[in-house]
C-alpha cells in the first residue's frame, strides 16, 4: 500500500491513526521482526516486491513473514520452499499458492496487473524443468506472459527448430541447460532478443555439479547472452521480466 492510499484511508475513516502510522512505517522503509527485516519500500524503488528465500527459515518464521507481506497488501513471493513449509503456512493463510516442481511459494497482490509481453523459457532436457519452472514462475509473478519450450536440447536440435517461431516472439529468452550447457549459445544465434543462460547441476560426474555448463556458457562467443549462477532460475526469471517490461514500454536501451 503506497503512502497516498494510506493517507486517503485514514482521512476517510477506514483505518485508525495507529494503523496509518504502522502502515506508513512499512511503506517508507523496512519492518524489523528481529529475525528478518522486511523491505516494504522495494515496490516503490524497484517496481517489485522483496523475494523470500525460504530454505533455512523455520516454518514459524516463514508464516510471520508471509502474514506481514499480506497485511501490507504487497503479496508475497518465496523460492526454495519445502512441502512441509507450505503446509504449515497454508494452515494460517489458506490462499497461499505452492508449486512443488519449482518449490515456489506465492501470494499474488490484490492489485496484481495483467501479464504482458512474452518471455520464453527453454530447457535442454526434462531434468532441467525444476530450475526452468522457477524461472517461469518468477517471470509470471512479476508480470510477464511465459511460453515454455521444454526438452529442446542440442542432442536433438530439430526439436528446438520446431519451437523457434514461438521463441522468436519473446522479448527475452531463458535457456536452461546442464550437461555441456550448449543450449544458450545455440539459441543466441537464432533469435534477436536477449538470452539469459542458466546452467544447471544436471549431468554426469565431469559436469562437476554444474561447473562445466557454467564455464561453457561464460566462454560462449554468442553475442547478446548473459549468464546467471548454477540453478538460479529465480535470477533469470526476474531479469527476463524486467527486460520484458521495458520492451513493452517501447524502450530501446536498458
Amino acid at each position: 500500500m503506497n503512502p497516498e492510499t494510506i493517507l486517503d484511508s485514514f482521512a476517510s475513516g477506514k483505518i485508525s491513526r495507529e494503523e496509518a502510522v504502522s502502515l506508513l512505517k512499512r511503506s517508507s522503509g523496512f519492518e524489523d521482526l528481529g529475525f528478518a527485516r522486511l523491505d516494504h519500500s522495494r515496490k516503490h524503488r524497484r517496481n517489485g516486491i522483496e523475494t523470500v528465500f525460504c530454505a533455512g527459515k523455520t516454518k514459524e518464521q516463514l508464516v510471520v513473514i508471509c502474514q506481514r507481506f499480506r497485511d501490507a497488501g504487497s503479496g508475497m513471493f518465496g523460492t526454495r520452499a519445502s512441502q512441509e513449509q507450505y503446509e504449515f503456512v497454508r494452515a494460517q493463510i489458506p490462499d497461499i499458492c505452492y508449486d512443488p516442481v519449482s518449490k515456489v511459494l506465492s501470494l499474488p497482490s490484490p492489485n496484481q496487473e495483467p501479464a504482458i509481453g512474452c518471455v520464453a523459457v527453454c530447457t535442454g532436457g526434462t531434468a532441467d524443468i525444476p530450475v526452468a519452472e522457477e524461472a517461469a514462475q518468477t517471470a509470471e509473478f512479476f508480470g510477464a506472459k511465459v511460453t515454455r519450450c521444454f526438452d529442446v536440447g542440442v542432442a536433438g536440435i530439430h526439436r528446438l527448430f520446431a519451437c523457434l517461431d514461438d521463441i522468436r516472439q519473446a522479448n527475452a529468452v531463458i535457456a536452461v541447460a546442464g550437461m555441456e550447457g550448449a543450449l544458450g549459445s545455440v539459441v543466441s544465434g537464432l533469435v534477436s532478443a536477449p538470452v539469459i543462460a542458466v546452467p544447471t547441476s544436471v549431468g554426469y560426474g565431469a559436469s562437476f555439479g554444474g561447473i562445466a555448463p557454467l564455464l561453457s556458457m561464460l566462454n560462449s562467443c554468442a553475442e547478446g547472452m548473459s549468464v546467471v549462477n548454477i540453478d538460479n532460475g529465480f535470477g533469470a526469471g526476474y531479469l527476463a521480466a524486467q527486460i520484458n517490461r521495458l520492451a513493452c514500454k517501447g524502450k530501446t536501451s536498458l
